[in-house]
């Protein structure tokens, strides 16, 4: 995500300077393929040693180095789920928060996945696949190109869980068109597209008060949890939003803030 991995760059850049490492010694970002995305803007795919990073006009916008909140974000959505059986990921980034969700899926679960670029598919399938263990090979998985706020406004009751990892979260968006998913109304369409007692789970740079009572005013139990940028903890820290949907015998009290995100199952290590 943007603003972590920006921190993070600039944090290990100034590592370097205090060991007295001149810059001019550090391998430089090898540039290895260009997508443009439907709003026009560039996406960059760049690859320094084991290290991949894709940008977007400078910034670094995810890294393969940091990904423990994505796989939080399957991990937090989920555990509260008894059978899980109908998944939507909206944005597919590196691929680390699909493998986390498949990592706990049972066999016969569906997960649709939505993802707006077609070249940051493509190098899923490509360079970036081993990243997360080829992710998009799984037969549980259903890729939808297109707007995931579309495809969640043509849902009614159709998913257990709704994860979004779109943009930099509800208020630090890299690109405008990606508001209207986090408003009143994306809030609403995504309460109507869970089924009775589902849960949505949202990425998010920081706590984002505006976007909770959004939440809670389409009717969801809201809770925010900070959960560490890199999957062995410490540094930056970011929030996944939870909001869950109430069952047909009453309203879901969500767990409380700040519990610890369970590391991912199955053991494969992945890259946010």
């Amino acid at each position: 995500m943007g603003p972590q991995a920006a921190r993070e760059t600039a944090h290990d850049e100034g590592v370097r300077r205090a060991a007295g490492v001149e810059s001019s010694l550090v391998k430089p970002w090898e540039t290895v393929d260009r997508a443009a995305a439907p709003d026009g803007a560039e996406l960059v795919l760049a690859r320094r040693d084991g290290e991949w990073v894709v940008r977007v006009a400078g910034r670094t916008l995810m890294s393969s180095r940091v990904h423990g909140s994505e796989e939080a974000l399957a991990a937090i959505v989920l555990r509260g789920l008894a059978a899980p059986r109908a998944v939507l990921v909206g944005g597919l980034g590196m691929g680390f928060t699909l493998r986390a969700a498949l990592d706990r899926l049972p066999p016969d679960a569906r997960v649709v996945v939505v993802e707006l670029v077609p070249g940051l598919v493509a190098w899923n399938r490509g360079p970036l696949a081993e990243l997360a263990g080829r992710p998009l090979e799984d037969p549980r998985v259903r890729l939808q190109h297109g707007d995931v706020g579309a495809r969640i406004a043509e849902a009614k009751g159709a998913y257990d869980a709704i994860l979004l990892d779109v943009d930099n979260g509800p208020s630090a968006l890299a690109h405008a068109g990606n508001a209207a998913l986090y408003g009143d109304r994306g809030a609403r369409a995504c309460a109507a597209a869970l089924r009775a007692g589902g849960a949505l789970a949202v990425w998010s740079a920081g706590p984002d008060e505006r976007y909770r009572l959004r939440l809670e005013a389409a009717g969801l139990a809201v809770a925010e949890e900070p959960v560490p940028a890199r999957s062995g903890g410490g540094g930056v820290r970011h929030v996944v939003v939870l909001g869950r949907k109430a069952t047909a015998r009453g309203p879901v009290t969500p767990r409380p803030r700040g519990a610890a995100a369970s590391s991912r199952a199955g053991g494969r290590s992945g890259r946010r």
